[in-house]
C-alpha cells in the first residue's frame, strides 16, 4: 500500500530542533505508524531561522491572541512566526496531508492546553501554538493530534481511523470519480459512520440520494464535511454494540443455535468490558467467510485500518 503523508512536528522524527539542542523521539509514531506513515516533519522555530539552541519562548498576554515573547531578551517574535505560519500551510497544501501529529505544549505546535502567561506571570492551560492554530485554521477538517494523546487508545484509534478513511476517500476521487463512486463508498462505509454517529449517518444518506439534480463536486463537498465531522465524535461501547447487533442480524439464518448463542455472548462480553472489540470483530469476521456474507464482506468497520496497530486490542 502507498504510505499516507501526515505532517508531523519534526522533534518527534528524531530531529535535533529544540531549543535546547535535543530532540523528542517517538518510537510509536517514528516505528508503528512509520509502516503505514510517510512523514512530513516541521520545526516553526528551527524554519523560521531561530536557530539550535536558542533562547526559550512562551505565549503571553490574550489566549485568543497570545503573543510568542523570549524569555531573556524580551523579543517578540509573534508577527515573524505568524507570517511565516501563513507561508508554511499555503506550501502544506500542496503535499495532500492526511493528517498532522504536533508536539504537546510547544508555543508554536500545542494543539491545545499550552500555557499562556498573563501580565503578573500566572499561566493558564488554554492557550494553542501559534503554528498549530495556523494549521488548523487552514485545515479544520483534517485529522489533528499531539503525541501525547495518541497515548489514549480511544484517541488513537479516533485519529488513526480518520487518517485511513480520509486517504479511501482521495483514493476514490482519483479512481471513481462518479456518482455511482460516491454511492459505492457510502455503502462500504455504513457501519464505520453507525459506529460512530448514526444522525450524520443519516444525513449522509439523503445527500447521496437526492444528488441526481445537483453537481457532482458540491455534492462530494457536502459529503466530505459531514463524513469527517461524523468521525470526529468517539466511537463508543454503545455505539459499537448498536453495530455489533445490526450486524448480527445478517446471520439469523445460517448460524446454528450455538454460533447464535455464542455471538450474542461475546457481544454481551463487550459491553460490560470483559472482551476488547477486536474479540466480537473477529467473530463476525469469521461468520463472514464461513457464509459468504458479501454485503458485510465489503464493510470497512470490519477492517477500517491495518490489524497490525491493534487498535480495537483494548477494554474500555
Amino acid at each position: 500500500m502507498e504510505k499516507i503523508r501526515i505532517g508531523v512536528s519534526a522533534c518527534l522524527m528524531g530531529e535535533k530542533v529544540r531549543y535546547d539542542g535535543q530532540h523528542k523521539h517517538d518510537s510509536y509514531i517514528t516505528g508503528t505508524l512509520g509502516q503505514w506513515f510517510e512523514f512530513v516533519p516541521v520545526c516553526p522555530e528551527f524554519e523560521l531561522g531561530l536557530g539550535v539552541p536558542r533562547e526559550t519562548m512562551r505565549l503571553e498576554g490574550d489566549p485568543e491572541h497570545p503573543r510568542l515573547m523570549t524569555g531573556k531578551t524580551r523579543r517578540d517574535l509573534t508577527e515573524p512566526m505568524l507570517a511565516w505560519c501563513d507561508k508554511r500551510v499555503t506550501e502544506l497544501e500542496k503535499e495532500n496531508l492526511c493528517g498532522f501529529i504536533f508536539k504537546s505544549k510547544s508555543p508554536s505546535s500545542g494543539m491545545e492546553r499550552v500555557k499562556v502567561y498573563s501580565e503578573k506571570g500566572m499561566p493558564s492551560n488554554n492557550g494553542r501554538g501559534l503554528f498549530a492554530n495556523a494549521f488548523m485554521n487552514r485545515f479544520p477538517l483534517l485529522p489533528v493530534e499531539e503525541e501525547g494523546r495518541l497515548n489514549d487508545p480511544s484517541l488513537r484509534e479516533n485519529f488513526i481511523e480518520r487518517v485511513f478513511t480520509l486517504k479511501r476517500w482521495r483514493e476514490m476521487l482519483t479512481e471513481n470519480n462518479t456518482r455511482g463512486g460516491l454511492v459505492k463508498f457510502h455503502e462500504r462505509h455504513k457501519y464505520l459512520l453507525m459506529s460512530h454517529s448514526i444522525p450524520i449517518y443519516r444525513e449522509l444518506g439523503r445527500i447521496v440520494a437526492d444528488m441526481k439534480e445537483r453537481e457532482l463536486a458540491a455534492v462530494q463537498e457536502e459529503y466530505h464535511d459531514k463524513m469527517m465531522a461524523a468521525l470526529r465524535l468517539r466511537a463508543t461501547v454503545r455505539k459499537h454494540v448498536n453495530v455489533l447487533d445490526h450486524m448480527s442480524g445478517y446471520f439469523k439464518r445460517q448460524l446454528e443455535p450455538d454460533e447464535k448463542a455464542e455471538l450474542r455472548e461475546t457481544i454481551a462480553s463487550y459491553k460490560i468490558g470483559h472482551f476488547p472489540l477486536i474479540v466480537p470483530i473477529t467473530l463476525i469476521n469469521h461468520y463472514v467467510r464461513k457464509y459468504q456474507e458479501a454485503y458485510l464482506a465489503q464493510q470497512y468497520y470490519l477492517k477500517p485500518h491495518p490489524t497490525e496497530l491493534r487498535l480495537r486490542n483494548h477494554v474500555f
